[in-house]
């Protein structure tokens, strides 16, 4: 079942380049540095990066001719974060992509003048990486990941989904400066649905599987799992052990849902980087990254593990099943 509704949110979609000015390049070798807070085995980053590479390809820039690949995989460890950022800006990049709410506050720290591309986040303007979504101003422009409305939408979800549940913890590391954002619209979004809105910070799987644990000892729980680069690194294991303890839960990684995860509901992660590499090579171009819009997303994708969904005892609304663009059976 592949269908869903185009949900449009902002209006300015990347101006397509000329095709004669594509066909003429520098003979320059260009240096795009491209930084990962994921672990190199994290497949959805995998493919988003060479979804990038390959759009770049189509746009004509080939590796070892007219421009060059710097990779850093570090997972969410700041102590490597920090560290392959400065590396990075070492060599002199003509650009940066990088992602996570954590990530680009490290890289303003340390330039203001190397153009960086963003294919995911959140609110850039309320996080100070942009003066407005319009016209960004500085050296930060890209795509984000979700608009704020999107927290409340997915709660709708998973209540419509398992209308029993009456308590849901929202998991994440609370290093990450989103967290508070997304926090205020889930307890903004619960009372509505007469849902007791719980925040729980966790900073490693230890934690993750004492709040999931803890939310199993009483009827009514469930689970919203928001965007966090640490809960996004345990995918796995967390899907195990909210299977175990039985949870209906929500989540902000696609994979979750091929795992055996409940439901998804959210961007797709690799058609913001395959977006992302229209705006690097608006970049390696001449253009200003403060003069490229920084935009909203134009579609939500949302999967339904109608497998797990049975094994909870849950019935999906048709409504959902008629909707929802990928349905694992």
């Amino acid at each position: 079942m592949k269908r869903r509704e185009f949900i449009t949110l902002f209006g300015g979609a990347a101006a397509a380049w000329p095709l004669s000015a594509r066909a003429q390049q520098s003979n320059r070798l260009r240096r795009v540095g491209i930084l990962i807070p994921y672990p190199p085995t994290d497949m959805e980053m995998q493919a988003s990066v060479r979804a990038l590479r390959e759009v770049l390809q189509q746009r004509g820039w080939t590796t070892g001719s007219n421009v060059e690949f710097d990779e850093r995989w570090t997972t969410d460890n700041m102590d490597l974060i920090r560290a392959a950022a400065a590396n990075l800006l070492e060599l002199k990049p003509d650009v940066v992509v990088a992602v996570g709410g954590r990530v680009i506050p490290v890289l303003m720290q340390m330039t203001r003048s190397v153009p960086i591309i963003v294919p995911g986040g959140s609110d850039p303007v309320e996080r100070g990486w942009a003066q407005s979504l319009a016209r960004p101003g500085g050296n930060i422009t890209g795509f984000s990941m979700l608009e704020r409305s999107l927290i409340g939408k997915m709660l709708q979800t998973l209540k419509d989904i398992a209308p029993s549940i009456s308590r849901v913890a929202m998991i994440y590391n609370p290093d990450n400066p989103g967290a508070a954002i997304y926090a205020r619209s889930f307890e903004e979004s619960a009372e509505p649905l007469a849902v007791q809105p719980i925040i729980v910070h966790a900073h490693g799987l230890a934690d993750i599987e004492r709040a999931i644990t803890s939310m199993a000892e009483q009827p009514g729980g469930g689970i919203f799992f928001a965007p966090d680069l640490t809960v996004q690194r345990f995918s796995e294991q967390i899907v195990a052990i909210v299977a175990r303890r039985r949870l209906p839960a929500i989540y902000s990684m696609r994979t979750a849902a091929t795992l055996g995860g409940l439901v998804y509901y959210g961007t797709d992660r690799v058609d913001l980087w395959r977006r992302a590499a229209s705006y690097v090579d608006r970049v390696l171009r001449g253009e200003k990254p403060g003069d490229l819009p920084f935009q909203l997303p134009t579609k939500y994708t949302l999967v339904i593990n109608l497998k797990t969904a049975r094994t909870l005892g849950l019935e999906i609304p048709p409504r959902l099943l008629f909707t929802a663009d990928e349905v694992i059976e």
